[in-house]
């Protein structure tokens, strides 16, 4: 079978409004991200969810929690669904933060790691997913580097062309996860 998954992004931060990359900080959610919160909800609500899978940083949680509040959903928090950690640059401007991202791929940022670990942390998850998943719908609610990590081991897409593209919100991604993912080769 497969497990389907729909990935969505934490909702809008203080931190985002204020152009500060938040990394391994844990963030809040503005007047607009928690209005954003609820109307994943709604959006998600008789979506044929069996499980709800969320960053444990405090604006993934956030998002969660108000998104389904009153819900039979139970939302489980795992720290590898975490944003890439920047390291020396947690809660820098984004723009000294995009300044490196292309040289952090494979190096990591300065006392933190490299996109190919969130890679790495992303795929310990997803094969953990099985067999307890298998044939059912996931939803996981976590930030841009998981994104990442998801179009590149389920799609091939390569991390170079995916970390230097912008970010363009939509209403969730949905892929298939068609079974174990092998190791890194």
């Amino acid at each position: 079978m497969a497990i389907e998954l729909v990935y969505e992004t934490h909702s809008t931060t203080v931190d985002n409004e204020a152009g500060i990359a938040t990394g391994w900080r844990e963030g809040r959610l503005s007047e607009a991200g928690r209005a954003q919160a609820r109307a994943l909800g709604e959006r998600r609500h008789d979506d044929g969810l069996a499980a709800v899978f969320t960053s444990d940083l405090g604006r993934a949680v956030e998002t969660a929690q108000i998104a389904f509040a009153g819900s039979d959903l139970r939302v489980r928090r795992d720290w590898r669904l975490r944003e890439c950690n920047y390291g020396d640059l947690n809660g820098s401007p984004v723009a000294e933060v995009d300044a490196v991202k292309p040289t952090c791929i494979d190096e990591p940022f300065p006392n933190g790691e490299s996109y190919r670990q969130v890679v790495e942390r992303t795929r310990s998850f997803l094969n953990e997913l099985f067999p307890e998943l298998d044939g059912s719908r996931v939803l996981l609610i976590a930030h841009s580097a998981n994104r990442w990590a998801l179009q590149h081991l389920l799609l091939g897409a390569s991390l170079d062309g995916l970390i230097g593209a912008p970010f363009e919100w939509q209403e969730g991604w949905e892929y298939a996860l068609p079974g174990q993912l092998p190791a890194q080769g």
